[in-house]
């Protein structure tokens, strides 16, 4: 294990979870891609941040008691001027345990789900599938043992009944597949190099599009 992953892993252990800001830096560490984004912890670094980035942005709240972020009204998409976004911000400050922001670029594309779960008996075990509420909603996902192969990743990928609109259905622009089955791959080895440690991981929403897949949120499990 890389040993500011350690340090990120120690410093958290103590909340039942991996905050956002932390995730994304444990997955890039292990050569995922995710959006680009910043911490922002104070109104004054607010402007320069967004501006860094370019509108339209998306802003996230960053707290330890916070899991579900958009069930708290933690979550603002679509931003597109300084007025919203400090509005916003001064909105989330008053969220419990409020620990500052996440600001990142707005991805587009289709929304799908990579998460892992360490089983007793069978290992660690990886889920692709359909994301954001539609997970939920369709239950339309793939299940290997880790760790997978750029091969297997995308059998899984073409085996969900969402594949068609993954490639392009009724002239629709397909998915970049290969971008995908790597970061699912590179995701299950992760993931099992984890598994000691972390009982789970979602990325959720990953945004697939012909040019990327890019994870937009994650949330790791002790």
């Amino acid at each position: 294990m890389k040993q500011d992953v350690i340090k990120i892993i120690k410093a958290s252990k103590k909340n039942g979870w991996v905050m956002e800001p932390q995730a994304k830096m444990i997955l890039r560490l292990y050569g995922l891609k995710t959006t680009h984004f910043y911490w922002v912890k104070h109104s004054r670094d607010l402007l320069k941040k967004a501006h860094d980035i370019g509108y339209p942005i998306v802003m996230k709240v960053v707290s330890k008691q916070i899991i579900h972020k958009t069930e708290s009204d933690g979550v603002s998409i679509g931003i597109t001027d300084d007025e919203r976004l400090t509005k916003d911000f001064e909105k989330m400050i008053s969220l419990p345990g409020f620990d500052g922001v996440i600001i990142e670029e707005m991805a587009r594309g289709f929304e799908m789900i990579v998460g892992s779960k360490y089983n007793d008996q069978f290992g660690t075990v990886i889920m692709v599938g359909l994301g954001g509420t539609a997970v939920e909603l369709y239950k339309d996902v793939a299940i290997r043992l880790a760790p997978i192969k750029k091969s297997e990743a995308l059998r899984m990928v073409l085996s969900l009944k969402a594949a068609p609109l993954l490639q392009g259905y009724r002239g629709a622009e397909p998915i970049h597949l290969e971008a995908l089955s790597n970061l699912i791959e590179q995701f299950s080895k992760m993931a099992s190099g984890l598994s000691d440690t972390i009982a789970s991981i979602d990325c959720n929403p990953v945004f697939c599009s012909a040019k990327h897949a890019v994870i937009a949120d994650a949330r790791f499990m002790f």
